[in-house]
């Protein structure tokens, strides 16, 4: 069981005038740095209260820093609001630098975007065992890391680099849950766009720290389900860079949130 949830983990406080104080928990990270879509998700939270608006559409965060447990401050300014959409920036800082920036545009996805909307898939989700015959994935005192005890991930068995070697398709198919029942929102899609171990580990790449240096996630709706259908791509590793894509799909077929990154290659 988790610490403490992800709701209590991206808690923030306002103090005034746009600003916020939060903490980074232990236990959230990857190899000592906090996980992306955890401190994006924080600061998405921050900015909602800003927009006034409940929802992150589409926030993109671009990480300064590597994120260590501790206190940090989020300063939010609201660009502009419109009748649907509010868009808001925010930086997450410790005392002495800063850490995370971002731009979001928020929304209430409890109201529709029309009466009839288009719904058009080039692809579905991933094919997928029932969770309780995928891999579950354990954090031990090495590789996997703290922050998998903080989430449920079941990887599908024909994807896990851990046990028979990389794959040589750059592709990892699984499910995600929050532990002890708590409930996905929008703020738990953008952590589930960050959550599962990186693709290029079944590339045959180091399995090391993979630093995100730009993360970008789309909630297309409120999630309803418990357990989420996830697939995590790279397409293609270059120049010491990489990109990786996620979907993320609900039980009924649904896409409910996207995500892309932009991270270095490992060294090892």
């Amino acid at each position: 069981m988790p610490a403490m949830s992800l709701r209590g983990a991206t808690e923030v406080r306002p103090v005034g005038d746009g600003r916020f104080e939060a903490d980074i928990h232990p236990g959230w990270d990857i190899m000592g740095n906090a996980n992306g879509g955890y401190l994006l998700a924080m600061v998405a939270r921050a900015a909602a209260v800003t927009a006034s608006k409940p929802d992150p559409v589409s926030v993109t965060g671009h990480f300064l820093a590597p994120g260590k447990p501790g206190p940090v401050t989020i300063v939010t300014d609201l660009v502009r609001t419109g009748r649907r959409f509010s868009t808001v920036t925010a930086t997450m800082s410790t005392a002495d630098r800063p850490m995370l920036t971002m731009v979001g545009s928020f929304a209430d996805l409890g109201i529709g975007g029309g009466d009839d909307p288009v719904e058009r898939h080039v692809t579905g989700p991933p094919h997928l065992p029932p969770p309780e015959d995928c891999v579950a994935v354990e954090p031990t005192e090495t590789f996997p890391p703290p922050f998998v005890a903080n989430v449920d991930l079941r990887i599908h068995p024909d994807d896990v680099p851990f046990v028979n070697g990389p794959t040589g398709r750059m592709v990892i198919r699984g499910w995600f849950r929050l532990p002890g029942d708590e409930p996905v929102d929008p703020f738990g899609l953008i952590l589930a766009a960050d959550a599962f171990p990186p693709s290029i580990f079944n590339g045959d790449l180091p399995v090391a720290w993979t630093p995100t240096l730009e993360l970008t996630v789309h909630v297309r709706t409120r999630p309803s389900d418990a357990w989420y259908a996830v697939v995590v791509s790279t397409r293609f590793v270059t120049g010491g860079f990489l990109e990786e894509d996620a979907e993320v799909w609900d039980r009924s077929g649904r896409l409910v949130a996207q995500g892309r990154q932009l991270a270095l290659v490992p060294t090892g």
